[in-house]
């Protein structure tokens, strides 16, 4: 069951969302730490490409790079409404997806 936002807030979360894959793209200084490339001064990822984020899922925290277009879909905005009660935003993992890795990949697939 999706819980309905205003569009008010995708919007707002999409900005917020491209904002940071904008700064992602235009950082120069990289090092690479599990296969990450990261801006040494800010450890933010280089490997994403431009209009795309990184989510981490599952117990193993798998990493997943996904379009920022995903976040019109409700089910998607339910997923970053569970994210956010259960570990808010202000922390250090990345943006986690609280799921199995496996109920996240068969709901990605339906977005292809």
């Amino acid at each position: 069951m999706a819980i309905k936002r205003s569009s008010k807030a995708t919007s707002s979360q999409a900005a917020s969302i491209k904002q940071i894959v904008k700064r992602c793209s235009s950082l120069r200084k990289m090092k690479n730490v599990n296969g990450c490339y990261y801006n040494q001064e800010d450890d933010l990822p280089q490997d994403v490409p431009k209009g795309h984020f990184p989510v981490y899922v599952g117990p193993n925290r798998s990493r997943y790079i996904v379009p920022i277009s995903w976040l019109h879909h409700s089910e998607f905005q339910t997923l970053l409404r569970l994210a956010e009660e259960e570990f808010g935003f202000d922390h250090d993992m990345g943006l986690t997806i609280p799921c199995d890795e496996v109920f996240f990949r068969s709901l990605i697939s339906m977005f292809r």
